[in-house]
Order: C-alpha cells, then structure tokens, then sequence
C-alpha cells in the first residue's frame, strides 16, 4: 500500500512539474524556436512583405548575393569596429568605478552609475545625440571645446568618428551594469586576504593587482562574454543617432537587417543576412569561450 502511494505522490510531483515548465517551454517555441526556423525558411525564398502571395522558393540565391554586397561587407566591419573597442573600453571603465566602493556615499555613487542602464537607450540616444550637435550653440561638448579654442568636432557626421563617438556613449551607458556585477563579485572575496596584504605593507594598487584582479578572474570572463554578445547586437544607437551613416560607417548587421526586411520590404534577403549574422554570433560566442576557458 505505502508502495503504490509513493508511486502516486511521486506521478503527481511529476505532473505538477511538467505544469510549471509547459508554460516557458511554449513561451521558447512560439517565440524563439519557431521564428528561427521560420527565418531559415523565408531565407530560400524571395518573400517580400508587400506581395505575400508572390513568394516563391530560390535556393541559395539569397546567401550567394550576400557574398558580393558590399553593405553586408561593410556591416561586418562595422560591428567588428565597434566590438574591438567597446568591449575592452566598457569592462576597463567598469574596473575603474570599482575605486569608490568603500567611500562614503558609495551606495549614491552605484546608482548615479547605473542609472543609465534603467533609462531607455532611446532617450540615452536622442540625448547624446544633442550633447554631439556639431553647432556649438546647441552641443554642449563642442560648446566645451570651442571655449578652449579648440572647434567644434563633427562627431556624428563625420565617418571616421561616428562610430567611435557611438563606442564612447555606449561604454558610458552600459558600464554601470558591469560594475554591479564586479561590486557583487567582490563580496566572494575573503577580506582576511587584504588585512594580510596591508599588514606585509601593500598598498591599495598591489592589492588591487594582486588580490581584486585574481579574485574577479570569473567575473571578468563572464562580463567580457555577454559585453561581446551584446556589442554585436548595436541596433538603437545608430537607428536614432546617424541612420546608419554618414556613408554607411555605422550601418550594422542588425540596423542593416530591419533596412531590407522593413524599409526595402525584401524580408527573404533580411532572413538570410539574419541567419549569417546568427551564424557569426554563435561561432564567435562558441571561440571566445573556448580562449576564455584556456586562459
């Protein structure tokens, strides 16, 4: 009898289970599963959104264009521009905020730099995009540099710095985040480690060096990880700032992805630049975990 009970209070425990996963797991397929296998079907067709009747199947016509468009070419050294930088840039700066987490007021400093990250990218945008106004009567960062007699900067309209400035702004905005998780990271590490330290006469850099660095080794592989998948998902910065310009010089894959599917209506060849760039992404997250893991 207490057999077949276990047995029946063991069914229901599996049952209740399987309730509370179905849910997620329809939320996986509709909208994560499905669209990806409905992205690699439209990607041998030459669908276009405005003439959904006249779809029809053309192979690999769509990934054999791609091999010659220079947009798409471009669009890749763009996001690679803007990944090189601003991973290593966003990841430093997050470090360096890492110096006033034992001021006073620390608590006031954490949420002044993390409020950038609760803001919509949207208005961060709109609101550097006016702090980069190459009037200086408007801009007030070249207002700054017209006061020191230096000129006013083309920042966004100017192809060899537009990418930068947006590589400047989005370190600016993002590092906040890091940053909470590097304070949280520090909170594993024993503090027996730096009253030994300060007692053998070391200062806060070697400490910092030889203590916080080593103990932030984890964190500091995780953080790199998701910063370099984030980097090459750049959409809302060039969207709202530039357009993509000026000469294509911040046209990214994403950005370049909603321009054939929603501006140019060709949906069939924004699916096959969405699965190349799914590809890169996947290939890309799968070495740097890889280097990641040897170092």
């Amino acid at each position: 009898m207490k057999r077949l009970y276990n047995q029946s209070h063991r069914k229901q425990q599996q049952q209740a289970a399987y309730a509370f996963v179905l849910p997620a797991v329809l939320l996986l397929f509709t909208f994560l599963i499905l669209p990806a296998f409905s992205t690699i079907g439209y990607s041998l067709t030459d669908y276009n959104i405005m003439r959904p009747d006249k779809i029809s199947f053309v192979a690999l016509e769509n990934f054999r264009e791609l091999i010659h468009d220079e947009n798409f070419r471009k669009a890749l050294r763009n996001i690679i521009h803007f990944t090189v930088f601003v991973v290593p840039y966003q990841c430093l700066l997050a470090l360096a905020l890492l110096t006033n987490v034992k001021l006073k007021g620390a608590s006031v400093f954490r949420a002044a730099y993390f409020s950038p990250m609760v803001t919509s990218m949207v208005v961060i945008a709109i609101l550097w995009s006016v702090l980069y106004n190459p009037n200086p009567n408007q801009g007030l960062i070249n207002a700054f540099l017209t006061s020191f007699g230096i000129g006013p900067a083309a920042f966004l309209t100017s192809p060899k710095r537009a990418m930068n400035s947006i590589v400047f702004m989005s370190g600016w905005q993002a590092a906040g985040y890091q940053m909470m998780i590097f304070v949280a990271g520090l909170q594993g590490i024993p503090q027996d480690q730096y009253e030994a330290a300060s007692i053998d006469g070391a200062g806060k850099l070697q400490q910092f060096f030889y203590i916080t660095l080593p103990g932030l080794k984890n964190i500091i592989k995780y953080v790199i990880m998701i910063t370099t998948i984030q980097a090459m998902k750049l959409f809302t910065q060039p969207y709202v700032m530039t357009q993509g310009g000026p000469q294509n010089a911040t046209r990214t894959f994403v950005y370049y992805i909603y321009q054939q599917g929603f501006q140019s209506r060709n949906f069939g060849y924004a699916c096959a630049v969405a699965a190349v760039f799914f590809l890169i992404v996947v290939t890309m997250s799968f070495l740097l975990k890889r280097i990641i893991k040897a170092n």
